[in-house]
């Protein structure tokens, strides 16, 4: 007999009513999050004491080749206290890959963890076969395929895969992570995420923040159990079986605890001088919002030279930053009129209590500084010719069989199901409708955003993106070409949740 579907295990419970969203008032409020947040059962250290950890770079095991082992391994997330996570090689977050433009790498990825894995490379231009599509699984050697969609295009591997990516695409902060059909959620929980830096010779020439000055920061939540292990709400534990969470977590899961490439709360030494931090969100559900602040009290310029898929124009310079699960922003922050001894706190004005706090820089000394933002910053953004046609897609809770779920245009994901056509290079503009909050990503094309609420884009819209993290009740256009490769793609929501409980869909390109 098979083990039930995400369909019969999500229950009755009205999902509007489990996120508090139960009416259009509710959806005007405009709450600061989706989902409900977990409480750690442990103490919680003081802000600010760790030191900021920075991701190892991974050193090939021959030119244009990388291993990686997906493994069990218990990390020192929290002072004094070891918690079992699964890691890409031991570590959380996972080694960083960096790669030149047009250079294609492979990476195999061997697969030690007690279930199926899925590697996708978010924000690659990557061929079908290697862009991590939910049912093609590596599976675990011995494995009993206890929970499986019936998918007749999958391909599974047992043990090892080799992923193939041309990195035919401008420098971007792209990321990798587990995409695992119905269990993608729980497995970026425990660890299954990581860095893959895109550089090429002209934005090194343009003399940004370099070397020590460019910081990656890889946002996270969390919450601990008593035993020191990462609490999180599945429904079993074991993600062999039985997809979902509990219903009051059903709108996403939060946690207590803010981590920053690992480190709750970290603090980093720097100098008075400008940096360049990399930033991404890879939180299941938390969005943030992030400041600059000084002791004083003072707000530091935060001067964006990116989004999700690489360099902006022209730089952009914010007081704030919002930044959805899975978005990526590029900015510059000059500690030179900071003193010697003081401190500038990155915090969430979306954040309460504890949550609000994010880590802090702590500046050493004065330096030199060489670098620069000079006002042009890329000329290779592309120029599209107008769409052939307009495509709408509303972002909801929906009722399916057996319970309640997220659903796109009204139907939750089945992998057998083509839901959109589209023809290699044909350009499209896509309305896209939200009730709360939904980061959409799209595989494999980069777009730009045409509006929000028939208005113009907002201020950190700009540049060429692969998620839009749509506001509670707002609609957004976007623009895209879809070139590159043909084949079988998705197109989602990023809060992790939503995505295991049906808001994907399928993109088959022609």
């Amino acid at each position: 007999m098979r083990e039930p579907t995400r369909r019969q295990v999500l229950g009755a419970f009205g999902l509007l009513a489990a996120t508090g969203l139960a009416t259009a008032a509710g959806l005007a409020r405009r709450p600061p999050v989706t989902g409900a947040e977990l409480r750690s059962a442990v103490p919680l250290p003081p802000a600010y004491t760790v030191p900021l950890p920075v991701p190892n770079i991974l050193r090939p095991v021959a030119p244009g080749r990388y291993e990686i082992t997906q493994r069990v391994a218990e990390i020192e997330v929290l002072p004094g206290i070891r918690t079992p996570m699964w890691t890409y090689d031991g570590t959380f977050p996972g080694p960083t890959i960096e790669s030149r433009r047009g250079r294609p790498v492979t990476v195999t990825h061997r697969n030690e963890l007690p279930v199926p894995t899925v590697v996708h490379l978010h924000g690659g231009r990557t061929p079908a076969a290697s862009d991590g599509y939910p049912t093609d699984l590596v599976l675990p050697p011995g494995w009993a395929d206890h929970h499986a969609m019936p998918d007749p295009r999958a391909v599974r591997s047992v043990g090892t895969r080799e992923y193939t990516f041309p990195l035919d695409q401008r420098p971007a902060l792209l990321w990798y992570h587990d995409h695992r059909m119905d269990f993608t959620a729980p497995a970026l929980w425990r660890g299954l995420a990581g860095l893959h830096i895109v550089r090429d010779d002209a934005e090194e020439a343009l003399g940004l923040p370099s070397g020590s000055r460019e910081l990656p920061l890889v946002l996270t939540d969390r919450a601990f159990a008593a035993d020191g292990t990462l609490d999180y709400p599945s429904i079993d534990a074991t993600l062999r079986h039985r997809p979902g969470v509990r219903e009051s977590f059903l709108g996403g899961v939060l946690g207590d605890v803010i981590l920053v490439n690992g480190a709750p709360w970290p603090v980093h030494e720097a100098d008075a001088a400008r940096y360049r931090l990399r930033l991404l969100n890879a939180s299941n559900a938390r969005h943030y919002e992030l400041e600059a602040v000084t002791d004083d009290g003072r707000r530091l310029p935060l001067v964006q030279v990116g989004a999700d898929q690489g360099l902006l124009a022209a730089p952009v310079t914010h007081v704030s930053v919002p930044i959805a699960p899975a978005e990526r922003y590029d900015v510059v922050v000059d500690f030179a009129g900071v003193p010697v001894g003081g401190r500038v706190r990155l915090l969430n004005k979306l954040g309460t209590g504890r949550t609000a706090e994010v880590m802090a820089f702590r500046i050493a000394r004065r330096a030199a500084d060489d670098s620069r933002v000079p006002p042009v910053l890329s000329a290779d953004l592309p120029s599209w010719g107008p769409p052939s046609r307009v495509r709408e897609f509303a972002f909801s809770a929906g009722q399916q069989a057996g319970g309640h779920g997220w659903v796109i245009g009204g139907r939750a994901f089945d992998p057998a199901r083509t839901d959109v056509t589209v023809r290699l290079g044909d350009v499209e503009v896509w309305r896209l409708v939200a009730d709360v909050h939904h980061p959409v990503h799209l595989h494999l094309a980069a777009f730009r955003v045409l509006s929000r609420g028939g208005r113009a884009p907002l201020p950190h819209d700009g540049g060429l993106k692969d998620t839009i993290s749509l506001r509670p009740g707002e609609a957004a256009e976007i623009v895209t070409r879809f070139d590159g490769y043909r084949g079988r793609y998705l197109f989602h929501c990023h809060n992790a949740e939503h995505e295991d409980m049906g808001m994907m869909a399928n993109l088959e390109v022609v």
